[in-house]
Parts: structure tokens; sequence; C-alpha cells
């Protein structure tokens, strides 16, 4: 049987288990037998309704939590992409046979993101596992036999893990503010190289996991010639920001030194052998001569900047690809290539944020980017650098960093 031969609405209705499926703004989209079953109401009440006008919260309880954290985790599923897992929740559901008669209920929820081809979020999916009859079943009594034991004793630990998971985010959230604080600190500000003015760019992911590792640089060099580049730091947080900007800077200074990119990267190459978290780290510099009126350049494992004509054609610059920093056991040389240029081309450098994503291969990013560019073509380097943003960042959010570059020649 092949897929197209599968009825996934019927497979869907029999899954067993409470799903439900939801849009990113916790509207019901559908439901499956059990979750109607369980949850006492039909498919009519639940598509289409607002998941929180179905079921609030019991008023006057201020020991009810349990819509205010779905509401949280759903909201974490739709701003990061990534599932969710819950704690054991008491959420209590109001009757539909005795209005304003409160029936105390347990779940387990988990819920879990349903992406596009660009990373954006479609739907959710909300998976849930009522263990109330197995609380009170298990359960013996206290001493007022009213309350089971088991209940109160998960249902406390259920409190202390939410509270700690809680905490843990406000963590990751500030470390991830300050880790984005210093990667702007470390980053040259946007002012022209001598009479060559450049737009740039930084977008850090959405998510707090995934920011940080990715920077550029402009140096003037002697005579009318500026260096630009770009690169990647395998990791995350803080320590990608400080080894992203180590290994700028030591670029920007093998730059100021060495004859040519290919020899700023193999310096650079053999200095991160020596810094931790620089493995495989990627980078590509690009030499720009306006009196000779030549690109040279070199790549260590970087994707190809992409030199946009004045006609419309764009050119990826990858005659010069080689392993990413610190990869092979011992120095070799690495290699270099040039190209000319003509007055209103455009060179464009950027990190794998701008065109990879995850579904596609990398070749359909580029394809794009080439699309971007010449359709743009006639716009200023900042319209520019904000209409490839708009184009081919995932309209949900971006996942990874992304660093962009763009000079007119």
């Amino acid at each position: 049987m092949t897929g197209a031969e599968i009825d996934f609405a019927g497979v869907f209705k029999a899954l067993p288990g409470m799903v439900a499926l939801l849009t990113p703004e916790m509207v019901f989209v559908d439901a499956n037998e059990d979750y109607l079953s369980n949850s006492g109401r039909s498919r009519e009440q639940l598509v289409g309704h607002y998941l929180f006008d179905v079921f609030p919260d019991r008023p006057g309880d201020p020991a009810s939590t349990g819509m205010r954290n779905l509401e949280a985790s759903l909201r974490r599923v739709v701003e990061s992409g990534e599932r969710d897992s819950m704690a054991l929740q008491r959420y209590d559901v109001e009757s539909l046979d005795r209005p304003g008669v409160w029936e105390e209920r347990y779940w387990s929820p988990v819920n879990v993101p349903v992406l596009d081809e660009n990373g954006a979020v479609v739907l959710v999916v909300h998976r849930v596992e009522e263990v109330t009859e197995f609380i009170r079943a298990r359960g013996g009594l206290t001493r007022d036999n009213r309350t089971p034991l088991l209940e109160a004793e998960l249902y406390t630990r259920a409190r202390e893990l939410q509270e700690l998971n809680e905490r843990l985010r406000r963590a990751h959230a500030h470390e991830r503010e300050v880790a984005v604080a210093l990667q702007d600190a470390l980053l040259p500000s946007p002012e022209q190289v001598r009479t060559h003015h450049a737009a740039v760019r930084y977008r850090p992911a959405t998510s707090s996991l995934n920011v940080c590792g990715d920077w550029y640089d402009l140096v003037a060099l002697s005579g009318d010639r500026m260096a630009v580049a770009v690169g990647d730091v395998v990791g995350h947080g803080l320590s990608a920001a400080c080894v992203m900007g180590q290994l700028r800077s030591a670029l920007s200074a093998a730059s100021r030194a060495a004859d040519g990119p290919a020899r700023a990267l193999e310096v650079l190459g053999l200095y991160a052998r020596s810094v931790e978290g620089a493995e495989s780290a990627t980078a590509v510099t690009a030499w720009i001569d306006w009196e000779t009126r030549t690109i040279t350049y070199s790549s260590a494992g970087h994707l190809p900047p992409a030199l946009l004509r004045g006609d419309g054609r764009v050119e990826f610059l990858d005659g010069a690809t080689d392993p990413p920093l610190g990869a092979r056991p011992e120095h070799v040389d690495r290699p270099e290539a040039a190209t000319g240029f003509a007055s209103g081309d455009t060179l464009v450098l950027y990190t794998d944020g701008l065109v990879e994503r995850r579904t596609e291969d990398i070749d359909v990013g580029l394809e794009r980017l080439a699309a971007a560019l010449t359709h743009h073509r006639e716009a200023e380097p900042e319209t520019l650098a904000d209409a490839l943003l708009s184009d081919l960042l995932p309209p949900g959010g971006v996942t990874d960093d992304t660093a962009l570059v763009i000079l007119p020649l």
C-alpha cells in the first residue's frame, strides 16, 4: 500500500489516546474519537472554537493553573517550532450536564508542532493522556478520607517539576539576551570602509538553542582594497558568541598581515585548533581590489559568496572551497581563486541560516537566493538586504541565526 492510498483522516480518528489538531492561534481543527469521548464534547463543539473558550479555567480557584500552563506550553511550541512535554496537570472541566459544576481532572499533555517546508508552524498536535481514574484508583486515603495520597504526591511533584522547568526557561531566556547583546557588541558597526559602504545584517534565531554562532567582518587593506568575511561557529549561546568573537578578531588581524585570503584562513585554522569550541567552524573571506577590478577569495567549508552581475546574472564563487577550520590533522595550503568584476556588480556573503532548510537540498536554497538577487537587482544595498531577509527567511521565525553582507562594487 502506498502513502497515497492511506486514509490518513481515518487513521487520525482511530488513533488511541486523546489527540487534537490546533492552529497556531489555538483553535480546534479536528479531534479524534478518543478525544471527543473523553472530553465529553462533540466535534461541532470543538472544531472552529478557541481551545480555552471550550475548556476555560475553573473560576475562583487560585490553585487551578492548568489553563495557564497549557497556554504557555502551546505558545512555546508555536514560537520555537519544537515539541513540549508537560508535567502532570490538574485541569478541571465543567460538566455539560450540570453547568457550574466542575469535575477535578488530571492530565499528561504533549504538544508537537507540524511544520511547513519553510519551517513555520502550521498546526499543533495536542495529545493528552487522562490519568484521573488511575490516580484515584491507586491512591490510599488521607485521615479525612477524602483526598487520595498518591494524587496529592503526584500533583505536588508535578507542580515542583513545572516550577523548575519555568526557572530553567527563564534562565535560558536570560542567557539568550546576554548572548545576543554580546554578539551585537563584538560585531563591527556597519560603517563604510574608506569610500565603500556595505549593508550588513544579523538576525538571531528565534529559539534560544540556536543563537550567536554567526559573524561578519570588514577590513580595510592597503591601497583601494577591502577584505570581507563571514563565518559560522558550531554551537549556541554564550560559548558560541565567545568563540565567534575570538575567530572574527583573529581573522581580522590575519587579514591585515597576510598576503592573500587563503593565507589568512590558514592562519585562522591554526589558531582555531587552540580554541575550544572552534572545531568545524566555517568561514569564507573575499578580498576586493578596485584598482585591478578583481575579487580573490578562499573558503573553509563555507557556502560560496554570490556575485550579482549588473545584468542580473548570479555567479557563485565556489572555485576555492576547502574543509572547515581545524578539520585536517596536519597543515595543508588552502586554495585560492580570483574573478573579475565590473562597476555595478554586487558581492553577497551570507551564512547558512539564509538559505538552508531542514527538508530540502542546499542547492534549492542557493537557487532561491539567486532568484531573489536577480529579482531585486536594481535595489540599493540596504533595500536589497532587507528584501533578501524578507524573501528568504521562514515566515514562522528564524530557526538558525543569519549573517548577511552586501557590498556594491
